[in-house]
Parts: structure tokens; sequence; C-alpha cells
């Protein structure tokens, strides 16, 4: 595998560990603050962030050594309003930034599984910025969102609000759908 590409999957992998935990604590002050369904939000998106995580892992299997890894992070506990901020910073910055370049560099590099990887987290990080913009008008106003079942594709994270379709549209794995209802 080529340094540059390489380089950017630890990167994406410990972006998407500390997203992991950091949601699954998000999800724990959310519950104490009496925002059940974004608990739930938290909790769904922590697995998929865990799944993307998983991936880049996967496309490392044959890089060996220790190496010292930059990764965007946000920190800090506030309310849940604050933290549904920091997560939409972390999602947008995925969005905007960090995956187009990983994905740039993979394509440049032709290292097809790599990019594979980003743009399955890609997708998903899309669908996890607008649940999470959703989630926080609702609890700047006040109110838990309203919120169905939460759906992860257990294979590339996909995430979704509702019914799960057969086939995921991203990956294309059959029934392969996690429900946080």
């Amino acid at each position: 595998m080529k340094i540059m590409t390489s380089a950017n999957l630890r990167s994406a992998f410990g972006g998407e560990s500390q997203a992991h935990i950091r949601y699954r604590i998000y999800a724990d002050k959310a519950e104490k603050d009496g925002f059940p369904n974004v608990a739930r939000l938290f909790t769904a998106v922590s697995f998929a962030e865990w799944i993307h995580a998983q991936n880049h892992f996967r496309e490392l299997r044959n890089v060996g050594g220790d190496f010292a890894v930059t990764s965007m992070a946000g920190f800090g506990l506030g309310s849940t309003s604050d933290n549904l901020q920091i997560a939409i910073n972390g999602e947008t910055f995925e969005i905007n930034e960090m995956y187009p370049a990983y994905l740039a560099v993979a394509e440049h590099q032709e290292e097809k599984n790599a990019r594979r990887t980003f743009d399955w987290a890609l997708k998903a990080e899309m669908t996890h910025a607008e649940l999470y913009t959703k989630a926080k008008e609702s609890v700047d106003a006040g109110k838990d969102p309203e919120l169905d079942v939460v759906q992860v594709c257990s294979v590339c994270g996909h995430t979704l609000e509702g019914e799960a379709p057969e086939i995921c549209p991203v990956c294309n794995a059959k029934n392969k759908y996690v429900a946080y209802p």
C-alpha cells in the first residue's frame, strides 16, 4: 500500500474510533438530560463509526509497525445541544474536507479498497450530519426529537431513519441492518 493512503487510513481509523467512543459518552449525557431519542441516535451512529473504523483497520491489516496518528476529533462534554454541535462539526469536517481528500489520494494511488472504505464512510457521514442537525433543532426547542427506528448497515455503516431496505444502497449488502428502535 502506498504511504499516503496508508497514513490516511490510519488517520481515518483514529478519527472514527474516537467518534465511536465520544458518541457513546454523548448518548449517556443525552439520556441523563432527558433526551432518550437523541441518546438512541448517538448510540446508533456510534455503531456506524465503529464499522467505519473496522473497515479502515481491515485495509491496514498488512501494514505493521507503530505510528503516530493525527486525527481530527472534537473534545469536551457539554449540554446535549453542545454535544450535538460538536458531532455536527465533526461530521461536516469529514464530509467537506477529510474524506474528499482521502478519496482523491486513494484514487490517484490506485488503492481501490481504501477508496471503497472512504467512500462508504463519506456517504454515511452525510446522513449522520443530517440526523444530528434535525436532533439539535428539536433539542434547542426544548424537545426530544421525534425519531423513527434508526437502522445501520453492519457492513458499511450506512445509517437511515425508518424502514431498512433489503439491499443497502451504499454497499449492496443484503439484510445487514441493525435497528435501534
